[in-house]
């Protein structure tokens, strides 16, 4: 895609579903709120165009996506894991992120950024060929038929991933519902830019070992639900 193109592209529309707030804050998280928040949040500049790289110190060569990270456990493990990578984050539940800024601070994480808003303006934002790897990990199945298009795995979600992803860039996909894995799988299956890197039904039952853990993954296998771990390769540009 070349410059006039891009300018051309039309911004997303703001949609976001889902609760923003659940509990009132504990005094410890109201805190990092108000005082750690504001050094790692960003914004979507009104340009529409952001250079994500330029949002951490050093300018990594490297940068990761996660989609809607609930209470960031596995954001805040691959950062501690891979400190040159830069960590781009996308949630909207307070409590969540409220949950992350903890963890932030108590592992001194200085490699993640956070965006409190649509992903989807992200998504536009970002130039081409700029994200290493990219996550969408239990978002909401929306389970109800009438909610489907309310789901983030969805066509147009994945040609913007597409858009942004480097070549051999690796896109992870989690979901507990059955359904929801379906129509993921059919949905990616579908995007001539991925490739399934499944070969046996091992590599999307069991979570590969540099995939650490959520809170959402352990409710589901206490509910006795089977969570489905889904790895797709952008193939080469």
């Amino acid at each position: 895609m070349d410059d006039s193109e891009a300018d051309n592209r039309a911004p997303p529309r703001r949609m976001i579903h889902g609760r923003r707030r659940g509990r009132k804050l504990k005094p410890l998280h109201a805190r990092l709120w108000a005082q750690l928040l504001p050094r790692v949040r960003f914004a979507v500049p009104a340009s529409g165009r952001l250079d994500a790289s330029g949002l951490f110190s050093g300018h990594p060569q490297r940068l990761w996506l996660e989609i809607g990270f609930g209470a960031g456990e596995h954001l805040a493990d691959q950062a501690e894991a891979h400190p040159e990578i830069g960590m781009l984050g996308v949630e909207i539940f307070e409590n969540g992120v409220a949950k992350l800024l903890g963890a932030i601070a108590r592992r001194d994480l200085g490699n993640i950024r956070l965006l409190l808003d649509d992903a989807r303006l992200l998504l536009s934002a970002l130039p081409d060929a700029s994200i290493d790897r990219a996550f969408i990990l239990f978002p909401d199945p929306w389970p109800k038929e009438r909610h489907h298009k309310r789901r983030m795995v969805s066509p147009a979600t994945l040609r913007e991933l597409a858009r942004v992803m480097r070549g051999e860039a690796e896109l992870r996909l989690a979901t507990d519902d059955a359904d929801y894995s379906r129509a993921m799988l059919a949905t990616a299956l579908e995007a001539p830019e991925f490739e399934w890197l499944a070969r046996r039904p091992s590599d999307w039952r069991s979570r590969p070992a540099d995939w650490p853990p959520t809170r959402y993954e352990q409710k589901a296998i206490e509910a006795g639900r089977a969570p489905a771990f889904l790895r797709f390769r952008r193939r080469p540009r």
